[in-house]
């Protein structure tokens, strides 16, 4: 370890910060069922056997059997009981874990979502709370609820996971072990039983769990957990002043300047990381000698950041000293660099040997770090095509006036200081002069400052006095090394000047375009980030703007500032050949020079997105090298924010059209079931009438007679419901407001939902004084047929259906109840999606599966709301529909 070499502060912090609490250690997997639990329950046993203090806080087993034989001879500290919505939930206790205070606790599901009253609405937030009390804490999730992760998965997986974890409960793990399992023994393990039950199973095979999003899912767990332990290993290096590489991973960084090679080194270096699967990094260091180099050169640099950063690079520019060869290996170490890429030099011998080679340097110096250097030729970054306006020089005569009155004003304090005591070193009184004309003015007025400085100097100090003649040859070389010290104050000092100047102006750029970033981030629609892209870019340079996007018709105006809605008929087709041939055309450019706007074309590595015009009043080009290069990051950050909008909105088409697909093949497979049964059953009465009408006896043919009548009516229900739902979609549910009395529309709907209960009796509970609802009388009944019939379809025959009602503050309160077999827990939140059917083992049950969510739309069309649960006992099913109360809306109308 080098003798300097010292830890980080920010290790100290962390190690601080994690002083008192308990340690957590997470078992991430890709996808439910590859046996986090089951590694986290053999983990805990064996610590219990080793000694140490192990309390289980929370475990879903899911029923599987060898998970629970495993929680065997653990302590498991007792749950809470929380009632909600009709039925009992159990949540982990934290206040018994606290006060039992164990080593090490148990906590499954990090991801899950608490019932409402518990005293954190998230587990995460209940494990947060035990670590912070120094207990250790073993729990799981799958990588698919962590929250920077979610919106990934759900692109791979069409499924949208709802309970999330933040990513900064899984950086505070101190350990992440990866549990996996291929995706066949998956599958198997599903096709087994042993995730979830067959019915759940076979619709998990067919959507979640296919083989392509478990090898996506496996692969997005790896990376992610890699990233933890590359992170994991940069803070043990600072942690222990450890100077790198450690070559756990390749990275590679390409050293880049105002050579025209640059281009060609970028585009190796893309090539090795792409053959090493490893992530690389384009630096350039900003030294003063290139803050002055040619506006050709500087755009040159410029350029080759931005197609590493088009080539899927990081591109950085860093400020740095004379030693460039240091800069680049300070920075190389603290990325883990493990190879740096250079060009060859192409500097003259004189150069190398004034300046130094940073080539011969690197070689030298780079210990552990691979150093490649390449010739460097081959293809560059295409020149600017555009002229430039001249940059704006400020008047410089009042600097030189400045120089000429401080060094009168030294003189004289000189020669008052000379006049009171004998000062042997009187010079000195030129050089605050000459720096303050250094760091005010810059090098020409310091230099003529210097000029002035010896003049007086000689003039007023030297022998003969008050005469620029020089009698003793001592003093001629005292002026000559006074002359020496002031040219080489005043070029250090402007050379500061200089790059205050120059540091300050970047981080003002820097900051408005990071300002601009963020703007940009947080807006969600086209029209918005163009505007604000056109208002950014007008602030900072000064300039017209106006962007314009591709539509089918051509290029339309999207943004502008000053406001404007469309271009004349000139300007308009020079943006189109910009945007066609993607080359800058207009004010400035080679092609069609005579408009007033310069348009320049706005692009991503995907492809173009349109066009920006600017324009300027004063004649001439419109920007300068600098201006174009800042004109250049602003279109850039806002074609990459463009092209996220819209690959938002593709993301959302295709969401769309995959769920329209589902509808489409869901209905389908109603259709092609459910009514085709009733239209064979009324075919082939139809026909036997026809044909052998005159062989069957008059109770025959009634009988035949009422079977097609029952099924024409339930094919007469099961159309209803189509176009029941269709009125829902598209908002032409008008609900009437009307009183209705509830027994009423009770017995109406009984009797149109006979066919269906069948021999099913039916018990009616009111209470004795009318119940009076506020509603539509068609939809409450056609709601009501619908709960009915669903009821009649999901129990077997001779099982009781309960009507009851009551009234509850304000509103009118219906419950349905059946006895039949209920519907499993993973159902309760799909009942009343569409074309949703629940399972009932072997059972097949007719219907689209439209019922319950025509029931639920009608219901709450009429300002209503419904609610199903498991029925008394846990067995059966309870439909609460709630509507306002006729009393309630008449006083609300008065």
């Amino acid at each position: 370890m080098p003798a300097d070499a010292r830890p980080s502060p920010e290790s100290f912090l962390s190690a601080t910060r994690r002083e008192g609490r308990g340690r957590l250690k997470i078992f991430l997997g890709a996808a439910p069922g590859v046996g986090k639990t089951y590694e986290m329950l053999t983990e805990a046993r064996a610590l219990r056997r080793e000694g140490v203090d192990v309390a289980v806080g929370v475990v879903e087993t899911h029923g599987r059997a060898e998970t629970e034989a495993l929680l065997e001879g653990l302590e498991t500290v007792p749950t809470l009981d929380v009632a909600y919505r009709g039925r009992t939930l159990k949540e982990m206790d934290v206040d018994a874990v606290l006060k039992r205070a164990p080593k090490l606790v148990l906590v499954d599901e990090l991801a899950h979502t608490n019932a409402p009253g518990s005293r954190h609405p998230k587990r995460h937030q209940d494990v947060e709370e035990i670590l912070a009390a120094g207990i250790d804490v073993f729990t799981t999730v799958n990588v698919q609820h962590l929250e920077s992760l979610n919106d990934v998965v759900a692109r791979i997986t069409r499924v949208q996971v709802r309970e999330t974890v933040p990513d900064r409960i899984f950086d505070l793990a101190d350990e992440v072990e990866v549990v996996d399992i291929t995706p066949e023994d998956l599958r198997k393990r599903l096709a087994a039983g042993k995730v979830y039950v067959r019915e759940q199973a076979e619709r998990a095979v067919r959507h979640f769990f296919q083989p392509g999003n478990l090898t996506a899912l496996r692969e997005i767990a790896l990376r992610r957990t890699a990233e933890r332990v590359d992170a994991d290993m940069r803070e043990h290096m600072r942690a222990n002043a450890i100077e790198g590489p450690w070559p756990a991973a390749e990275r590679i960084l390409v050293a880049v300047d105002e050579h025209p090679g640059a281009a060609a080194l970028v585009r190796a270096a893309k090539r090795l990381a792409d053959r090493a699967h490893a992530p690389w990094i384009c630096l350039t260091i900003e030294t003063a000698r290139q803050t002055r180099l040619p506006e050709a050169e500087r755009d040159r640099v410029a350029d080759t950041l931005r197609l590493a950063e088009t080539l899927g690079g990081e591109a950085l520019v860093l400020p740095g000293g004379p030693d460039v060869a240091d800069e680049i290996l300070d920075f190389a170490r603290s990325r883990n660099v493990t190879t740096i890429l250079l060009g060859k030099a192409r500097r003259s011998r004189w150069f190398e040997l004034w300046h130094g080679s940073v080539v011969a340097d690197l070689l030298d110096r780079s210990g552990a770090i691979a150093v490649q250097v390449l010739a460097g030729d081959g293809e560059t970054v295409p020149p600017k095509t555009v002229e430039a306006r001249a940059e704006a020089l400020a008047p410089r005569l009042n600097g030189y006036f400045a120089a000429g009155a401080s060094v009168l004003l030294a003189a004289l304090a000189g020669l008052a200081v000379d006049l009171a005591i004998d000062l042997p070193n009187i010079s000195l009184v030129f050089v605050p002069a000459v720096l303050v004309v250094a760091v005010r003015f810059g090098l020409g007025p310091s230099l003529a400052a210097s000029f002035f400085a010896a003049l007086a100097y000689n003039y007023c100090f030297t022998d003969p006095r008050f005469s620029l003649t020089v009698n003793d040859p001592s003093n001629v070389v005292a002026i000559v090394f006074f002359s020496l010290t002031a040219v080489l104050a005043s070029s250090v000092a402007a050379r500061v000047r200089s790059q205050t100047l120059s540091a300050r102006e970047q981080a003002r750029v820097t900051a408005e375009l990071y300002a601009f970033s963020r703007k940009l981030a947080a807006v969600a629609m086209e029209d918005d980030l163009l505007w604000a892209a056109a208002h950014q870019v007008a602030l900072m340079l000064k300039v017209d703007v106006i962007f314009m996007t591709a539509t089918a018709g051509g290029l339309v105006v999207g943004g502008a500032y000053p406001p404007e809605d469309e271009l004349d008929p000139a300007e308009l087709a020079a943006a189109s050949w910009a945007y066609q041939h993607e080359e800058p055309t207009g004010r400035g450019a080679a092609t069609l020079p005579g408009v007033t706007r310069l348009f320049l074309p706005v692009r991503t590595s995907r492809g173009k997105l349109g066009v920006v015009g600017v324009a300027r009043r004063a004649v001439g080009p419109v920007l300068t090298p600098s201006e174009r290069r800042l004109l250049d990051a602003l279109v850039d950050q806002t074609a990459v924010a463009l092209e996220r909008i819209r690959l938002g909105a593709d993301v959302d088409e295709a969401k769309i059209a995959a769920e329209t697909d589902r509808l489409r093949s869901a209905l389908l497979t109603s259709v092609s079931h459910d009514l085709k049964t009733p239209l064979a059953t009324i075919m082939g009465v139809v026909t036997s009438l026809r044909s052998y009408g005159g062989l069957y006896d008059e109770r025959t043919r009634d009988d035949m007679l009422a079977s097609a009548q029952t099924e024409t009516e339930r094919l007469n229900r099961f159309v209803a419901n189509l176009l029941d739902i269709v009125r829902l979609d598209t908002g032409a549910v008008g609900a009437r407001r009307e009183t209705i009395d509830l027994e009423e529309a009770i017995g109406a709907a009984l009797r149109q939902a006979a066919p269906s209960l069948g021999e099913r009796p039916v018990a009616i509970d009111l209470p004795d004084a009318p119940l009076l609802v506020e509603g539509d009388p068609v939809l409450f009944e056609h709601a009501l047929i619908n709960v009915l019939e669903n009821a009649g379809k999901h129990t077997p025959p001779g099982t009781r259906v309960t009507i009851a009602g009551r009234q509850d503050a304000g509103s009118v309160v219906l419950e349905i109840v059946d006895d039949g077999p209920g519907f499993a827990d993973a159902d309760l939140p799909h009942l009343f999606e569409r074309f949703y059917r629940a399972s009932q083992g072997d059972r097949r049950v007719s219907g689209t599966g439209l019922g319950l969510a025509i029931a639920k739309g009608f219901i709450e069309a009429m300002g209503g709301a419904v609610e199903a649960s498991p029925g008394p006992a846990g067995r059966g099913a309870r439909f609460v529909l709630t509507l306002p109360s006729a009393s309630t809306a008449t006083a609300k109308e008065g």
